[in-house]
């Protein structure tokens, strides 16, 4: 980011009816520190109230599975399906709110992507295929990923209520709004990608079926809500498990991706980069950011993620037209009081990738700071 007081990035933005004192976005980042059936804890409380703290005008969580039967991703991964989750991120919500922040829950399944999930033994996705690469050590997985099972057309059904009840969960937790995560390489992605959805019915095939899901999740999500209530969407070509994939009919697909969200009644997109940078990820055969198509596309609030802690580039992404508002991950996480550095004209603080190992976990985020005499957070 700029020392500089007039970076865009300190503008005001509204999302529906709701003013932001800045564009700056803590982007959802998987902590696996909630208890081993999902209940968020004090310091996860405490995690996220310091973003608001900071200045952050909203800050996404990470990715909350949403049933009890294949959406687990990772153990200890925080879900908002139990009674007892509902009242844990309630007292995180009231906490970031204290602080003048907003927050939103993302909604996560993880489908073929699961290495931990405490109800079940096997997963499942579109179809019967393996996942490319490995198991994410940092998040508590090791080795090939297992052979999912191709999910009925009930499964599939199931998985969208489950969506929706989650939200509904998630209202009354007292987040102002969900984010629906169809993006790197999760459940709603996986059928969104042409090679790990090879299913002949109306979920597969062309891309305007393979959206499908996306868009009926948010859809059954706005039916469930209150009108008031954000429904976002978090969407990427780059997955944790494949940083080389591109939709295959670039622009095209694109227009078709975001235009269906859009229609299901979305109110903002966020596109992701998977830890890339934003211009390797976000630029099109044809010159024009997906970014800026997803705009022109939509008429929708953007959020641009990858790289936006980088001082030119954050402010030509904002000045430039290519999104509407900033998420930052791994600067957020090494600065979670970014913001107001910035404000006041200091330099934040330089992210160490140190301080997600062994595991992604806030203790040992907390001991990094202890021994790198950085406040904790």
């Amino acid at each position: 980011m700029t020392t500089s007081s007039a970076h865009p990035a300190l503008r005001q933005i509204s999302i529906r009816d709701t003013n932001l004192p800045n564009r700056l976005v803590v982007a959802p980042m998987t902590r696996v520190s909630a208890t081993e059936d999902g209940t968020p804890t004090e310091v996860m409380a405490e995690y996220y109230e310091s973003f608001a703290h900071g200045g952050f005008a909203l800050v996404i969580t990470e990715g909350i599975y949403t049933d009890a039967d294949y959406s687990q991703g990772y153990p200890n991964q925080p879900g908002l399906v139990t009674e007892a989750h509902v009242a844990a991120w309630r007292q995180v919500t009231r906490r970031v709110h204290r602080e003048g922040g907003r927050i939103v829950a993302q909604l996560m399944h993880a489908g073929a992507l699961s290495q931990g999930n405490h109800h079940l033994s096997e997963t499942a996705g579109p179809s019967s295929v393996a996942p490319r690469g490995q198991m994410m050590p940092e998040y508590g997985g090791s080795g090939s990923w297992p052979l999912p099972r191709e999910m009925t057309s009930t499964e599939i059904s199931r998985a969208v209520s489950g969506f929706a009840a989650a939200a509904r969960n998630a209202e009354r937790a007292g987040f102002d709004g969900v984010e629906v995560h169809a993006a790197n390489g999760y459940l709603l992605d996986q059928f969104l990608t042409d090679y790990t959805n090879r299913r002949t019915d109306g979920y597969g095939g062309p891309v305007r079926n393979r959206v499908r899901l996306a868009a009926e999740t948010v859809a059954a999500i706005c039916s469930a809500v209150p009108e008031e209530f954000w429904v976002g969407i978090r969407l990427s070509q780059t997955k944790v498990n494949d940083f080389e994939y591109r939709w295959p009919g670039g622009a095209g697909d694109a227009e078709i991706i975001f235009s269906a969200v859009a229609a299901a009644g979305a109110d903002y997109l966020h596109v992701a980069s998977e830890g890339r940078n934003w211009i390797d990820t976000a630029r099109l055969d044809n010159g024009e950011t997906l970014t800026a198509l997803a705009r022109k596309v939509s008429n929708l609030p953007v959020i641009a993620n990858g790289g936006m802690h980088q001082v030119e580039q954050a402010a030509r992404v904002l000045d430039e037209g290519h999104a509407d508002l900033l998420a930052l991950g791994r600067a957020a996480l090494a600065d979670p009081e970014l913001p107001l550095r910035l404000a006041e004209g200091a330099a934040p603080f330089p992210f160490d990738p140190g301080m997600l190992h062994p595991k992604a976990t806030l203790d040992n985020t907390r001991r990094w700071r202890e021994r790198n005499s950085r406040p904790a957070r």
